[in-house]
């Protein structure tokens, strides 16, 4: 008896990402063969860029500073909130590799080959 070839569906986006992240997750999803790893990795990645958008919407309606009780300016929370999460993004796509550079081993494989 022949074993039947393992054909794995495209994943879908998680809801909880925003409209254009779940866009962009599907079509990084859809165009690297990633494992499950991976496919966290690029989840993680989507929630730290919502989050930083999020941040960056706080901070265009409220400022980057506020008055503390004294009357002495400080920073807003969102202004880390934004640091950290585009931190984050950016470290999690330099951990999915996903730099079309053909022939490197340490990163997933496009799906369908190269396309230039």
């Amino acid at each position: 008896m022949q074993k039947k070839p393992v054909v794995k569906k495209t994943p879908t986006a998680p809801k909880h990402l925003r409209p254009a992240t779940r866009k962009w997750w599907s079509a990084v999803a859809g165009g690297w063969a990633l494992e499950d790893h991976h496919l966290r990795l690029l989840t993680l990645a989507g929630e730290s860029w919502d989050r930083t958008q999020q941040a960056r919407e706080a901070i265009d309606t409220n400022g980057l500073t506020y008055n503390d009780r004294f009357g002495a300016p400080r920073t807003r929370p969102e202004v880390a909130v934004e640091r950290d999460s585009r931190l984050a993004f950016a470290r999690l796509l330099r951990e999915l590799n996903l730099d079309d550079t053909a022939g490197d081993p340490s990163r997933p494989p496009r799906v369908g080959g190269a396309q230039w």
